[in-house]
C-alpha cells in the first residue's frame, strides 16, 4: 500500500512538472504575441540567448565555435531550450510542494528576460511589454493549475503537501479553529464521505488535464504562429534582396590565368556564398530594408553625416577581391574565405565627414549592438582597399553576411574590422572607446598572421598509394605569399607550385606532387611572405590576437 501511495505521489510530482512546462510555454507564447504587435525584436528567449552570448567567458565561446562552427547559435538555442524545460519543470514541482515559490521563480525568470530585452541595443520603451505580458500569463496559469492539482492530490490520497493556506484546505481550517478555541489541541474534522471526495477529485482532475492540454496546445500553435509572422519580416527582406539590382561596377577584378589550379579536394579560388564561414554575435539574422537603412558617421569629425543606401551606392561601386579571416580560426581551420566584394572605399565615406586630428580609431556598430574598433589609418590609406561592401560574388550581400552593408578590411581579423549590418561609423580613439571583443580578452588591434593550410589529403582520410597531389591554400593579406614549402615525414622541405595570385589581399593555392607509399605519413606545410618572413612555427592559441603554428597532418596511404 505504501509503495502504491508513493508511486501515486510521484505521479502528481510529474504532473506538477508538466504544469510548469506548460506555464512556461504560455509565458513564451504570450510574449511572442505581444512582441508581434509592439516590438518584434523582444522575444524573451532570443534576448536571453543574446545576453548569454555577451557574458559567456571567452574560453567557452572559443570551445563553442571550435565544436559547432557556424552552428554555434543553433547549439546555444538548443541548450537554452533544455535549460528552460528543466527550470520550468522545477518551478512546477516547487509550486506544488512550497507555494508560492514556483510562481516566484517564474517572476524571477520574467525579470531576467525583461532586463535582457531592455538593455539590448536599439530597445524601445515598448520592448518591456512582451516579457511583462508573458510573466503575468505564465504565473496565473501556474497558480491555477497547481491549485487544482493540489486539491486533486488532497482529495484522492490525502497528500499532506496539499494542505496549505494558499489552497484553503481542510488542514488550514483545522489550525484556525484550534487557535480560536484556545484548546491548543487538534479539532476533530467532519467526516467527508468517500463518494464526495472521489467526486471532488474527479472534478479537479478533469479541470487540470483539460486546461493543461488546451493551454499547452494553444501555446504551441499561437507561439509558433506569432514567431512565424515575426520571421516573415526576414522572408520579405529576402524578397527585397532578391529583387535588388545594384549598379554595375566601375572596375572589375581581373583573375589571371593559372589562378585556379582545379585540384580535387582543393578549396576553390572564390568561396561560394553558401559555404562562406559565418561567425558573429547575432543569435538571429537581422532583417534590414535597404530603403530604411541609414549609416551615420559621427564622433571626432568636422560634420555629422547620414547616408541612405541610395546615397552610398550612388558614390560609385568597384569590385575588390579580399580574403577574410576569423581570429577564431585554428591552425588548419576553415574559418576563412575568399570572395569578390562590390563596394565603396571607406576612406571616401569618411572624407565626407572629415575626421579631426587626434583620432586614431573608427568604432563601427552593427544593428545588433556589436562593435569593432579599426585603426583609422587602415581605413584612410589610399593603398589599402578597406570597403563598405554591398555585394558578394556577383549578388547583393546575403542576409547572414551583413545585408545590406558591411565592412571588409584586408589584413585585419574580422573582429576588429568586418562589422555586418553596419549602421554607424564613430571616429574616435582607442583610449576613449572600447570595441565588443576587447574587454573579453582580445587585443584592441589585430593584424592577420599569415599562414598556410593543407586541404587535401585530409586528416584521417585513406588515399591509394601512388602519385597524388598534396594541396592547399596560403594567405598573407596586404603583403602576399612568396612561397609555400611541404615536408613529408619530417624530411627536407620541398617548394610547392603556387597559383597565380589575384592580388596581395587574397589567398593563393599551392600543390606538391607526392609519390605516396603505403603506411602512415605526416605532412607539414609552412609559408613565406613577400617580406621574406617565415610563418611562425610555435603553436599559439587564438586569443588574444590569432593562432600560430605549422599544420602537421596525419595521412594514411593504402
Amino acid at each position: 500500500m505504501a509503495n502504491t501511495t508513493g508511486r501515486r505521489r510521484l505521479g502528481f510530482w510529474v504532473l506538477a512538472a508538466l504544469a510548469g512546462v506548460v506555464s512556461a510555454a504560455v509565458f513564451l507564447a504570450a510574449a511572442e504575441v505581444v512582441a508581434l504587435l509592439v516590438a518584434r525584436d523582444s522575444s524573451p528567449i532570443l534576448a536571453v540567448g543574446s545576453f548569454v552570448i555577451d557574458i559567456i567567458p571567452r574560453p567557452l565561446k572559443e570551445l563553442a565555435i571550435a565544436t559547432f562552427g557556424e552552428y554555434d547559435k543553433i547549439a546555444l538555442l538548443a541548450g537554452l531550450a533544455s535549460a528552460v524545460l528543466f527550470a520550468s519543470a522545477a518551478a512546477g514541482v516547487l509550486q506544488y510542494l512550497k507555494p508560492p515559490l514556483g510562481v516566484a521563480a517564474l517572476v524571477v525568470a520574467g525579470g531576467l528576460s525583461l532586463a535582457a530585452i531592455v538593455t539590448r541595443a536599439g530597445a524601445t520603451p515598448l520592448a518591456a511589454l512582451p516579457p511583462i505580458a508573458g510573466t503575468i500569463a505564465g504565473c496565473l496559469l501556474l497558480w491555477f493549475l497547481i491549485s487544482r492539482l493540489r486539491r486533486w492530490a488532497a482529495a484522492s490520497l490525502g497528500d499532506p503537501s496539499a494542505n496549505t493556506a494558499s489552497d484553503a484546505t481542510i488542514g488550514s481550517v483545522d489550525a484556525a479553529t484550534s487557535a480560536a478555541s484556545g484548546s491548543g489541541s487538534p479539532v476533530e474534522r467532519p467526516t467527508v464521505h468517500p463518494k464526495n471526495a472521489a467526486a471532488a477529485a474527479s472534478v479537479d482532475r478533469r479541470m487540470f488535464l483539460r486546461v493543461t492540454a488546451i493551454a499547452g496546445a494553444s501555446a504551441v500553435l499561437v507561439g509558433a504562429g506569432a514567431r512565424a509572422l515575426i520571421n516573415g519580416t526576414a522572408s520579405s527582406i529576402s524578397a527585397v534582396r532578391k529583387a535588388l539590382r545594384l549598379p554595375a561596377a566601375r572596375s572589375a577584378v581581373t583573375v589571371p590565368a593559372g589562378a585556379e589550379l582545379g585540384i580535387p579536394g582543393l578549396s576553390p579560388l572564390f568561396t561560394p556564398n553558401a559555404d562562406f564561414y559565418r561567425v558573429d554575435t547575432a543569435l538571429t539574422v537581422p532583417s534590414i530594408d535597404p530603403a530604411a537603412w541609414r549609416l551615420v558617421i559621427d564622433g571626432m569629425v568636422d560634420q555629422r553625416v547620414e547616408l541612405s543606401f541610395d546615397d552610398l551606392v550612388g558614390m560609385g561601386l568597384d569590385e575588390f577581391a579580399i580574403t577574410l579571416t576569423c581570429v577564431s580560426n585554428e591552425v588548419g581551420g576553415e574559418l576563412l574565405g575568399n570572395a569578390i566584394w562590390l563596394g565603396i572605399p571607406v576612406r571616401d565615406v569618411l572624407r565626407l565627414a572629415g575626421p579631426k586630428p587626434g583620432a586614431d580609431m573608427v568604432l563601427s556598430r552593427s544593428i545588433d549592438g556589436f562593435t569593432a574598433g579599426t585603426p583609422l589609418e587602415s581605413l584612410t590609406d589610399d593603398g589599402l582597399d578597406a570597403i563598405l561592401a554591398v555585394g558578394m560574388n556577383g549578388e547583393p550581400l546575403p542576409l547572414e553576411h551583413g545585408f545590406p552593408v558591411r565592412m571588409v578590411v584586408p589584413g585585419l581579423y574580422g573582429y576588429v574590422s568586418a562589422t555586418k549590418w553596419l549602421t554607424e561609423l564613430k571616429v574616435t580613439t582607442f583610449a576613449a572607446d572600447e570595441a565588443y571583443w576587447t574587454p573579453r580578452g582580445y587585443s584592441a588591434q589585430a593584424p592577420i598572421k599569415f599562414s598556410s593550410r593543407l586541404d587535401t589529403p585530409r586528416t584521417g582520410e585513406a588515399i591509394p598509394a601512388g602519385r597524388t597531389a598534396v594541396a592547399g591554400v596560403a594567405w598573407a593579406q596586404t603583403v602576399g605569399i612568396e612561397r609555400v614549402e611541404v615536408s613529408i615525414d619530417d624530411g627536407p622541405w620541398q617548394a610547392a607550385t603556387l597559383s597565380s595570385p589575384v592580388n596581395e589581399n587574397t589567398w593563393v593555392q599551392w600543390f606538391v606532387d607526392w609519390d605516396a607509399t603505403a603506411g602512415t605519413h605526416y605532412v607539414a606545410v609552412r609559408a613565406v611572405n613577400k617580406n621574406g618572413d617565415l610563418q611562425i612555427e610555435e603553436r599559439a592559441p587564438i586569443a588574444p590576437d590569432g593562432s600560430t603554428g605549422w599544420q602537421r597532418t596525419l595521412v594514411r596511404v593504402i
